[in-house]
């Protein structure tokens, strides 16, 4: 899959409705207490911190006035019975009053800043881990196109996006909105005309915002996008990284990751030029709006009423409405960054629930029944599998895709080998991922001990089945707990006595630490032969009923390949075993070989029987042996 073609993040994400509505149904209504607690503490924050201009231009009026003015000391919401006498004690209670809102603005700030961020990294943690969780459920078919780096950007980017919007976003707009509301209450309690001098500048700064957040929404959405081109493309640089220095080829990937990148800037620089317009525009509309308020109110004062305007205007009025409007303008500023955050979110929560939104296809049936442990009977009733076609959108329905395996049928008795062979692409391996359910069969079915593998629960019947891929991977960690990985609680005997049928325990002990030495990620320090045979060990720890060995000596020299040939050979007694080769010599003493070509067997026997055909085994066996 190219860079540029669409995947299945984007084709979900864009069915995905009121992505940050399902954010707070979904992730939020658990874990409601940490969020109530924050929006109160928030709001309790906010409205402490306007005591102190209302309470100093009162002051100021009553207090520092009193000479030359009669005007009474009176406070929004105080009943005059609390108002002391005097000019001292009254300014006492001012300071009383000004020192406590700012004790309770902090105690509250704590608070809600405490209980933002539990409930903001409580969500991320979820998503993150729900989003793992629901890769790890997904058909086979959807990682044989799709690319690591829009994952790590759903785990990393997406996740940490909602909780910087959870965290900021989500507390600054009720900031903003208890900002807004409580100052233009007070300032229309105080002087109505002044107040709408003041506010005049809001519908012009709702109409931009609303322009905005139009405007750069899709632009979000391409950026998030254009992270997760860059996280695959580094992503399979740095996996590749043998292949390119072996071939040559640093200036090509780096060319590669190059326009990855710009492709990011020119989409983050789509964004930004916006973001530049946007903010300035709010700031010198909130600027605008103090100017007015300083204007009007400054004349008032000095000359009189304005005109169209009347009454009086008190200093200490004036100066309440001064510091008002820079609280006012401060939350106003902030509104880009709110925008910003919340498209960004919105952009991310979209990709996160397309993911989640992503059908699974290869489930259990809600009465499927539970293989104990399996006689290792097998067998394939005209089974075909069509590859779906990268046009649909699920990957799920294979009906009009790519046919690989065409009526393929054959019983396997327990202790019996039969071995697939044929040329690359013939159809062997896939034939048998099909009996661990990693694709579905079109049509046909395959059974395990008379039962329909769609008939059984996923777990019982892959611990029943031991698989060792062409494809070896080991996890970054010790050879001991890759070997049993599967096998958690398996014992340190059980991993060397694994060890030693897969003719691994020799090369181990001579490691520097033994068992405890960690192989790399994915086992980079091991050679190729030492990582197969550490992965048959693990199918030995298994001690499965029916093994499946894909080119499970592919990797080890002759020498090691004919010792491990025995081990397999004492393994598979009493065992079904499934054998794919390139090297026929590895098949001789199969019960049955299948040659597939083009997914459709052409031929069946053992090893003398298909000799003496003279057919395609034949000529195959001619080739490698130069018989």
């Amino acid at each position: 899959m190219s860079l540029t073609e669409e995947s299945a993040f984007d084709r979900y994400r864009a069915q995905v409705e009121r992505p940050l509505a399902r954010l707070f149904s979904v992730y939020g209504t658990p874990r409601w207490t940490w969020l109530t607690v924050g929006l109160l503490a928030n709001l309790l924050a906010q409205a402490a911190s306007l005591v102190p201009p209302v309470v100093l231009g009162a002051a100021l009026d009553a207090v520092f006035s009193r000479g030359e003015s009669e005007t009474a000391y009176q406070l929004l919401f105080v009943p005059d019975a609390w108002i002391p006498a005097g000019d001292e004690a009254q300014f006492w209670f001012s300071l009383a009053l000004i020192v406590g809102s700012f004790l309770t603005t902090a105690v509250f700030t704590w608070i809600y800043g405490v209980s933002a961020n539990l409930f903001a990294h409580e969500v991320m943690h979820a998503v993150r881990t729900d989003s793992f969780e629901k890769l790890l459920a997904l058909d086979m078919s959807f990682f044989d196109d799709k690319q690591t780096g829009e994952v790590m950007a759903i785990l990393n980017n997406d996740a940490s996006n909602l909780e910087a919007f959870l965290d900021n976003a989500l507390m600054n707009s009720l900031r903003l909105v208890v900002m807004v509301g409580g100052i233009s209450f007070i300032l229309f309690s105080l002087n109505w005309q002044l107040a709408v001098v003041t506010l005049v500048a809001v519908p012009a700064i709702v109409a931009l915002t609303w322009w905005f957040m139009r405007v750069i929404a899709p632009r979000y959405r391409e950026r998030q996008s254009a992270v997760a081109r860059f996280n695959t493309r580094v992503e399979n640089g740095i996996g590749g990284i043998e292949l390119t220095k072996t071939t040559d080829s640093e200036q090509y990937e780096a060319k590669r990751v190059s326009d990855a990148s710009h492709d990011l800037f020119r989409t983050t620089m789509e964004v930004l030029k916006l973001s530049y317009l946007y903010r300035p525009g709010m700031e010198l509309l909130a600027g605008l709006s103090f100017a007015a308020t300083f204007l009007v109110g400054g004349y008032w004062l000095l000359v009189g009423a304005p005109p169209g305007f009347s009454g009086s205007l008190t200093a200490g009025t004036f100066v309440t409405f001064i510091f008002m409007t820079q609280r006012f303008v401060a939350p106003l500023a902030e509104v880009s960054n709110i925008v910003d955050q919340i498209q960004s979110a919105r952009a991310s929560a979209e990709r996160v629930f397309g993911l989640a939104d992503i059908p699974v296809h290869i489930t259990e049936r809600d009465d499927a029944v539970d293989l104990s442990t399996s006689t290792g009977r097998v067998a394939y009733d005209d089974v075909s599998f069509a590859y779906a076609d990268r046009t649909q959108t699920d990957g799920g329905d294979q009906a009009g895709g790519t046919a690989v395996i065409h009526d393929l049928s054959f019983d396997a008795a327990p202790g019996e080998t039969v071995a697939l062979v044929g040329e690359t692409g013939a159809g062997k391996s896939t034939a048998l991922k099909l009996l661990l359910r990693l694709y579905e069969v079109t049509d046909g079915a395959i059974r395990v001990d008379g039962h329909d593998v769609r008939e059984l629960t996923l777990g019982s019947l892959r611990r029943n089945v031991g698989y060792v891929s062409q494809d070896t991977f080991l996890f970054d960690g010790t050879i001991a707990d890759n070997i049993r990985y599967g096998r958690f609680d398996a014992g340190d005997d059980a991993v060397r006595e694994a060890a030693r049928a897969a003719e691994a325990d020799e090369f181990i002990e001579r490691m520097p630490e033994g068992y405890d030495t960690r192989v790399g990620e994915r086992g980079v320090k091991l050679s190729g032969g030492q990582r197969q045979r550490i992965a048959l060990a693990r199918v030995f720890l298994q001690d499965p009923p029916i093994l499946v060995l894909d080119e499970a000596t592919s990797a080890v020299d002759t020498e090691t390949e004919r010792a491990i040939q025995r081990s397999l050979d004492r393994l598979s007694e009493g065992r079904t075993t499934f054998v794919i080769a390139h090297r026929l010599s590895t098949v001789v003493d199969a019960d049955e070989i299948l040659v597939l070509e083009d997914g459709r067997v052409i031929e069946r026997g053992n090893h003398e029987v298909l000799l003496d055909s003279g057919g395609k085994y034949a000529s195959l066996w001619a080739a490698q042996t130069g018989n």
